[in-house]
């Protein structure tokens, strides 16, 4: 019998103990994530009679934006197969097990098994990444906003958790013994991850136990049989397609593919917009909260463009450009992608009894508000960055210190939009589109990754060598953009607020 949906206990930090299950799943699949993404762009960069794949720098990160970006496009298709077919809960369980699947295969030294892992990533966090996310938001009443928020800064605290811990294993492992040493640690996290979900998934009752179901039991079983067969036949194609491709029958060229895959995720984003409103049978109200979605679809990406540089051009600022010998010790270009999780776990709790606190006071900003705080301080963090490259360009190294102070503002603009972004699409979105509008939200981060790994392609050490100029002028790009982003946010900060109704 299936438990009632709301868990009205506050066992866990004053919050529903099924908040502690998706907080340690989470964990666990962010441990996997961050510690490979710390060491992917360095392993790809690297020499070849070193371990590494001697890739050119646009090349490398081509690949890490085109990665990144599908690991969370993906996000869309795994929401709608959730909610239409397996389940939100189901698509956790199985998207954790190919996650695992995947590094182990990046654990195999082998290329034809490193991008046969990053294939196998991209699907299982498709399935995992949004829909742990929408149960998250399930477990909270729609008369409780803030507290629905504050669950969300805790359970992204749990999400940095595991990013603070990942590169220092992985970082350690990958680059001072062995590549895929640090590939194969990953894999372990998300194998941990998927024995506590397992252990602890009746706390979470029967949420997101079952797909949507149709009224007509016969057009449901039609619909199942119609999403089974087109899964085995895309299961089929994509097998057919990457067999090719390791046997050197496709050849692909990653930067032309990174460059013609934002102008089709934009355009899918357009069509399904137009697809939700049309097709879907949705009030106005509904209609006006879906238009304020895709504002924030916009800004977001924006957002991502910017933040996602960490694991690409910051990576590679630290290790090229950074002094990192302590005590006759050179400490690995990756721990440095540990800081911005660090800060996260000491400033969640803050901004979550922020929010609360402002909230009792009829004084918490508006989603729009948060959105362009989170913009204008990520512009900050890349104006320090800025200040640093000068000393680069006189043919110095840095201290680390400016990268922490980075990540220190990355962090606050962080909190200020992503957990907020979060929870306002389970909030906003009607009941039977939060995993596909969850997808979208994720879509959005997929769009930002996409062009922060083309806008680190241009951090190439060959051409700043050239012009080392272009160093504090390409920060000074993102920082034009993050900030007026931010500052356009606010002007329309009140519109966005109105088409938001009853909705805080």
């Amino acid at each position: 019998m299936a438990e009632n949906t709301k868990d009205s206990s506050t066992s866990f930090f004053g919050h529903p103990r099924g908040l502690a299950t998706l907080f340690f799943t989470e964990m666990w699949e962010r441990f996997s994530y961050y510690g490979m993404r710390g060491i992917l762009v360095l392993f790809m960069v690297d020499a070849i009679n070193t371990g590494g794949l001697g890739l050119d720098d646009k090349t490398a990160t081509a690949i890490y934006g085109l990665y990144t970006m599908f690991v969370y496009l993906l996000a869309l298709p795994g929401g709608w197969l959730a909610d239409k077919f397996m389940g939100l809960r189901n698509a956790i369980w199985y998207g954790g097990i190919i996650i695992a699947a995947g590094h182990f295969s990046m654990a195999i030294p082998t290329d034809q098994t490193f991008y046969l892992g990053l294939v196998l990533i991209v699907i299982g966090t498709g399935f995992l990444k949004p829909n742990i996310s929408s149960i998250v938001g399930g477990l909270y009443s729609d008369d409780e906003p803030a507290r629905r928020d504050a669950g969300f800064s805790i359970f992204y605290m749990g999400i940095n958790i595991g990013a603070f811990i990942a590169p220092i294993a992985t970082g350690w492992l990958g680059e001072g013994i062995n590549w895929h040493y640090g590939f194969g640690l990953a894999g372990v996290g998300m194998v941990l991850g998927l024995i506590q979900y397992k252990l602890t998934e009746h706390y979470l009752g029967d949420i997101g136990a079952e797909p949507e179901q149709l009224d007509d039991p016969i057009k449901q079983t039609k619909r199942h049989e119609r999403i089974k067969n087109a899964l085995w036949g895309i299961g089929a194609a994509l097998t057919i397609f990457v067999g090719l491709v390791m046997g050197g029958v496709i050849t692909i060229d990653p930067v032309a593919i990174a460059d013609a895959s934002g102008v089709i995720i934009f355009g899918l984003v357009i069509a399904y917009f137009v697809y939700v409103f049309i097709a879907e049978e949705l009030t106005t109200d509904q209609k006006k909260k879906i238009g304020v979605i895709a504002a924030l679809f916009v800004f977001s990406a924006i957002f991502w463009s910017g933040f996602e540089q960490a694991g690409s051009s910051l990576n590679l600022f630290a290790e090229r450009y950074t002094d990192r010998e302590m005590f006759g010790w050179l400490m690995p270009a990756s721990w440095l992608q540990s800081v911005n999780a660090f800060f996260i776990i000491t400033l969640a709790p803050v901004f979550g009894w922020l929010w609360v606190w402002l909230a009792k006071r009829s004084l918490e900003p508006s989603t729009p508000v948060k959105f362009a705080l989170g913009l204008i301080f990520l512009g900050v963090g890349f104006l320090v960055m800025m200040f640093a490259s000068y000393y680069v360009v006189d043919g110095n190294e840095v201290l680390p210190t400016w990268l922490i102070m980075t990540y220190l503002f990355h962090t606050i603009g962080e909190l200020c939009l992503s957990p907020v972004g979060l929870s306002a699409v389970t909030k906003l979105a009607p009941k039977k589109l939060v995993g596909q509008m969850m997808g979208i939200w994720f879509m959005s981060i997929a769009f930002g990754n996409l062009i922060a790994g083309r806008v680190a392609g241009q951090f190439d050490q060959e051409s700043i060598a050239n012009d080392p100029g272009l160093l504090p002028d390409l920060f000074w790009i993102i920082v034009l953009t993050t900030v007026g982003g931010g500052i356009v946010m606010l002007l329309f900060s009140k519109p966005i607020r109105k088409l938001m109704g009853n909705v805080r």
